[in-house]
Order: C-alpha cells, then structure tokens, then sequence
C-alpha cells in the first residue's frame, strides 16, 4: 500500500527519512532498514519532480538504503563476524548530524520571528529636560549628620585608601606623622571665615598645604553651613565658590 506522501514537505532524502522514522517510532540507533527501505521507495516512486538534481539526490539515497539493505541479509564471514562494522552506523551518523542542524535552523527561525515583533524609536527628549539638574537641599543632604560621623566617614575613606597601598614600596624613605590638634584647626577656620566676611573655598583650603588641614576645613564648612552661620555660593560648575559669614 502507497504511502500518501508530498515532496514539498520535505527538504532532501535526510529529511524523508527522519519523517520515516518518527513515523514509524523507531529508534534512530537500530533502524529496521527493510521496513524504511521498502516506505521510501513507495515515496520515489510516487514522487513527480522536474528538478533532476533534486531527484538525483533521492535516487542516491535510495541506492545506498537498498545496498544497506542488501549487506544486512547476506551472511558475513566468519572471520570478520565478531569485528564486522554495522553497515548503518554511517547512515546514523549522517542522520544525527542533519538532525541537529534542523534543530538549530527551527531554533534561528523562532529568534528571526520573535526579532520581527521588535521595534525601535530614536530618542527625541526636548533639550531642556535633558539639561535639567534636581537642586541639591543641602539640609536633606546632611539630614541629622553630626560633625564626629562625618569625621569617622573621612577617617574610614583614608584608612580604606591606605590599605591598597603596596606594603614594600609604599614604606620607601622617611615619613613624618603630621600633628594637627581637630578642636584648635576648626577654631582658626572658623575665626578666618568671620574675620575675612568673604573669601573663596580655594584660599580656604590652600592657606597651609596638608592633607589632614584640608579634610578638617572641608568638615568645619559643613558644620557651618547646618549651623547657618555661612553661606555658600557658586555661580557656574566649576566656577570658583564663594564663602560669605552671616554670623
């Protein structure tokens, strides 16, 4: 009996004989080749093609399952029975690897489908929306900060810093501790402010070259400014900041 069958369905001889195979649910390991064998050759038989190519591809397929077809009804012998080669491992193999190609193609397809549904807009946000900055509240920024958390923060950034040094090169020559007294250096920061009315944040911080001096004066301004006591201005991003004394 015919198979009803139609040639579009199927892409080349490898394909026909997966769809013979997993219509049949047999293993792709131990294909009964006979039962395959006589199946595709209905197929040939029914198939009206005009591409020789294409039927030439079919007809090929055909004559290696009919020669598989042939070794495995004729006896082997005896000396090469233990050791004989299965005369469908190639088969096998050339269909295994047409499977997973299939897999993947189907699975590219599902990816070429889904990037389809994908759509793209170009940003169009008016200038002026880019170009806004939320203002700072300084009074939100410091919260409940005291002055102590804020130098144990400082003190913790510098340990943290310390620690990446290099422990060998890092000791090289001689360093002196400097000994700045917190209470007294905040005292004659704040006197300068009130005594100066108004001066600048650069000559604040250059007025003695120290790294301890400039971290205190940084903490003293911030207390100033919770405290109200200063105002602070800056007319443009980086453009030099204003200190004014309002006390």
């Amino acid at each position: 009996m015919a198979i009803p069958v139609k040639l579009q369905s199927f892409e080349g001889p490898l394909d026909l004989l997966l769809h013979l195979i997993e219509k049949n649910k047999v293993s792709i390991y131990d294909i009964p080749i006979a039962m395959i064998t006589d199946q595709y050759m209905e197929y040939i038989h029914a198939m009206q093609e005009e591409d020789l190519e294409i039927m030439s591809e079919f007809i090929l397929m055909a004559a290696t399952l009919l020669e598989i077809k042939a070794r495995l009804l004729l006896p082997a012998p005896e000396e090469e029975e233990e050791e004989a080669e299965d005369p469908r491992d190639e088969l096998v193999r050339k269909l295994l690897e047409y499977k997973m190609y299939r897999y993947m193609s189907g699975e590219l397809r599902e990816y070429e489908q889904e990037a389809a549904f994908t759509l793209y807009h170009c940003q169009d946000i008016p200038a002026e929306v880019l170009a806004y900055r939320e203002p700072v509240d300084l009074n939100a920024l410091l919260g409940d900060m005291q002055l102590t958390r804020l130098q144990d923060m400082f003190q913790d950034i510098l340990k943290r810093q310390e620690e990446r040094l290099d422990p060998i090169r890092s000791r090289f020559g001689s360093l002196e501790k400097e000994e700045v007294d917190l209470n007294e250096t905040m005292e004659q920061v704040t006197s300068y402010i009130e005594k100066s009315k108004k001066c600048t944040f650069r000559n604040l911080l250059t007025r003695r070259k120290s790294r301890t001096y400039t971290v205190i004066a940084f903490l003293t301004l911030l207390q100033l400014m919770k405290e109200g006591r200063i105002e602070v201005e800056q007319n443009d991003t980086f453009s030099e900041i204003y200190i004014r004394s309002v006390a």
